[in-house]
């Protein structure tokens, strides 16, 4: 059985006048209701080096009798500490990482001193090539302890991390960085299928520039870079401590951490994070479709415009120009007209078209059964000719305007004889 002690960084502290108080790793400070608990029981169970009660022989100091381990309201308060996290039954010299298996691999500025601190974590550590990445993902058996760092000193080469990119479907975690000219991208860990991947944050940096192109070609050629544009001892240090908190973040189950990229200036040191998240697959494009899915193109111009099948159909002239022809779909015939050249009739209800020979109503003899009122024949009278409708310039016309009374009737001609 383990004693209970004090978690890392948590501190009792006597306040004169105002009894206990706990100071929490994050620097706040708590009361303690103690209730019947003496401070001096506490602080001996919480610092007692076994898991032994305290015997007889141990007194408190203000010379009171045993401070029994059966004292239930001490137990009662320590399993509080217990319950929040402020005390613990770790052994002594377990670390955030015990129990993890971490392999790096890389350049040695950022693999040697991140191993170290790894090491002091109580990890497994140990190093790998690509090669035998897909020996290791198999060699996991889905424990889910294992994680992949990968550092690097430079640009990326084109599809080296494709690999590792598969590393999640396997239950191996995958981290990684690498540097690009006085920038190191720290990018963020991934666990599961469905944490961000290298490629992801390839996509979402080339979607977010302007420069995409450029930054493509970047990648692609591996340009060489000007002589000390590398990782110094500090930008080292500092690499291999963030990177350190995403493995602590990763081995308390702690998912914050994922969503996460870190940019690192080497020279000036300073630390920046951007949010990002997974790129979701898109269905590829078919190699081959059947001739009735493909779209065909059209004239714009010449597109027709969809029509309702309920709405009736308007007369269309016909293609060849010819009189008498029908169209498929417009339900009129086309017939000649003596003004126009042609004239647009509608169908009798049988669908059948009057015969083009057809004259007009106008042209049409009166039926037998109408005759005239009477039997004299009735002379014609001829329609009196169109008045003028141009009217003379106003420039031309002299002299005072004429009465209404002096302008003389016109005559009618053509009238009829009494």
């Amino acid at each position: 059985m383990n004693s209970v002690r004090l978690a890392p960084g948590v501190a009792l502290v006597t306040v004169p006048g105002r009894g206990l108080a706990v100071r929490t790793p994050g620097g706040e400070f708590l009361k303690v209701a103690t209730g019947e608990v003496r401070e001096t029981d506490l602080r001996r169970r919480l610092h007692a080096p076994d898991g032994t009660p305290d015997g007889p022989a141990a007194a408190s100091a203000d010379g009171d009798g045993p401070s029994g381990g059966t004292d239930r309201a001490l137990d009662a308060l320590v399993a509080a500490f217990e319950g929040a996290g402020y005390a613990t039954r770790e052994p002594l010299g377990n670390g955030m990482l015990t129990g993890c298996q971490v392999l790096l691999l890389g350049d040695p500025v950022l693999v040697d001193p991140l191993m170290r601190c790894a090491w002091d974590e109580g990890a497994e550590v140990g190093t790998i090539t690509p090669d035998r990445l897909p020996r290791t993902a198999r060699r996991s058996g889905g424990s889910g302890r294992t994680v992949v760092v990968w550092c690097l000193d430079g640009p990326v080469p084109p599809g080296l991390w494709d690999e590792a990119d598969r590393l999640p479907g396997h239950s191996v975690a995958w981290l990684r960085c690498h540097r690009e000219g006085d920038t190191a991208w720290l990018e963020p860990l991934a666990a599961t299928t469905d944490d961000v991947t290298s490629a992801h944050v390839r996509l979402r940096r080339l979607a977010a520039t302007a420069a995409h192109h450029e930054l493509g070609a970047y990648w692609a050629s591996l340009s060489a870079e000007g002589p000390g544009s590398g990782h110094s001892t500090a930008s080292a240090a500092l690499t291999a401590g963030l990177l350190m908190e995403d493995l602590v973040a990763w081995a308390s189950g702690d998912r914050s951490a994922r969503r996460r990229l870190r940019r690192v200036r080497v020279r000036g040191l300073t630390v920046s994070r951007h949010p990002v998240l997974p790129v979701p697959e898109v269905a590829p494009y078919p190699a081959s479709a059947p001739a009735s899915a493909l779209p065909v193109p059209t004239d714009p111009a010449s597109a027709e415009p969809p029509r309702d099948a309920s709405a009736p159909a308007m007369p269309t002239a016909p293609e060849s120009g010819t009189p008498g022809s029908v169209p498929p779909e417009s339900g009129t015939a086309v017939l000649p007209d003596r003004e126009s050249g042609t004239a647009v009739l509608p169908l009798r209800e049988s669908g059948t078209p009057p015969p083009a020979s057809a004259a007009s109503e106008s042209d049409r003899p009166a039926p037998a059964s109408i005759a005239p009122e009477s039997d004299k024949p009735v002379p014609a009278v001829p329609a009196p000719a169109p008045a003028s409708t141009t009217r003379a310039p106003e420039s031309t016309v002299t002299g005072p305007p004429r009465s209404r009374a002096a302008v003389p009737a016109p005559r009618t001609a053509g009238r009829a004889p009494r």
